[in-house]
């Protein structure tokens, strides 16, 4: 028909990804999970985040930035299944996903994180990255977040301190 806008298309991608932590699966799920304001500073990102809810087996937040061409706005819900797996659906002005991360224990005491996902572009996402693109992000982004785990961990076994303690904020464990 003339004069009918033809919808753009929406693509879907399928998305495996695994890192490995040198950290104990313990450690690794609660640092994970432990989502803050600054996250966005471990993966020297430009958005800001905002924590709406945070209650037992919940965490929702939302992220806001500008990606050169316009803002984005996203929100998470995650749900908690302790002790080694979260999932996330993720609903945004550009992308939506659904995420299902889940952790193995080695028995050299590192942690692989596995992430399986299905990432779906939005109408105002017309170019949306490849996969082999998201691919590369989540390396960068992983590979950022395990250097500051890794780096609090380390920090922890010095000075006893929780594993929700991220990026330099340390809390003291209570005596017990």
């Amino acid at each position: 028909m003339v004069g009918r806008p033809r919808p753009l298309p929406r693509r879907r991608l399928q998305i495996r990804f695994e890192h490995r932590f040198r950290a104990p699966l313990p450690y690794v799920f609660l640092w994970c999970t432990d989502y803050a304001p600054d996250d966005p500073g471990i993966e020297q990102a430009p958005y800001t985040r905002r924590i709406l809810r945070r209650e037992a087996g919940t965490v929702v937040y939302e992220d806001l930035g500008d990606r050169g061409n316009g803002w984005f706005l996203n929100r998470q819900t995650v749900a908690l299944h302790p002790p080694d797996r979260w999932h996330a659906e993720s609903d945004g002005t550009h992308r939506s996903w659904s995420i299902d991360y889940t952790l193995n224990a080695f028995p050299d005491g590192t942690t692989g994180l596995r992430i399986r996902g299905i990432r779906q572009a939005t109408a105002l996402d017309p170019e949306p990255p490849t996969a082999a693109a998201v691919l590369r992000n989540l390396e960068v982004m992983w590979s950022r977040f395990g250097r500051a785990l890794e780096r609090d961990y380390r920090r922890s076994a010095r000075t006893a301190v929780r594993p929700s303690a991220r990026a330099g904020r340390t809390r003291r464990r209570p005596a017990r």
